[in-house]
């Protein structure tokens, strides 16, 4: 008993030490910046989800044995239709989360290649199953409602000229 009076269980402190250790690192998607010129500014594309209809980037998973630029190109196109030459170094990376099919959300880095717009197909993999949009830089940024992108966009203005 006398070992019981002596333990104090209120002091944890030793628990946040673990934390980290149960922190799933994050999962990498591939992101298209397609982009265009615009009236004031460069235009770029934005699609949305298929189950919230949030705007986003064309993005998905890397592709088995293909290079990340080419898994960026065919997103663009599986998503939107668009065709055009892609930037095979990255500008960049944002982190976001992924919604699950079963209602779980996976956190995911997103890394970016811009893609130069040369034409829009009228017909694509996921026609009808999203909407796409061009919007000038400074409106599409603030139609995606994830700051991280947000900020990325804003953060990658001049990158786009």
């Amino acid at each position: 008993m006398g070992f019981a009076r002596s333990v104090h269980f209120q002091d944890v402190s030793w628990l946040r030490g673990l934390g980290g250790l149960f922190i799933k690192p994050a999962r990498l998607q591939i992101a298209a910046l397609c982009y265009r010129p615009g009236k004031n500014e460069p235009e770029i594309l934005l699609v949305s989800t298929r189950d919230t209809g949030r705007w986003i980037l064309p993005k998905g998973w890397p592709e088995k044995d293909k290079p990340a630029f080419e898994t960026a190109s065919i997103e663009a196109y599986e998503e939107a239709g668009v065709v055009g030459e892609t930037d095979p170094k990255a500008i960049g990376s944002f982190r976001s989360f992924k919604g699950l099919s079963n209602g779980l959300k996976i956190r995911t880095k997103v890394v970016v290649f811009k893609i130069s717009f040369e034409k829009q197909l009228k017909k694509f993999p996921e026609m009808g199953q999203r909407k796409c949009a061009w919007l000038p830089l400074s409106e599409a940024a603030e139609l995606v409602d994830e700051n991280t992108l947000r900020r990325f966009l804003h953060r990658h203005r001049s990158s786009l000229v």
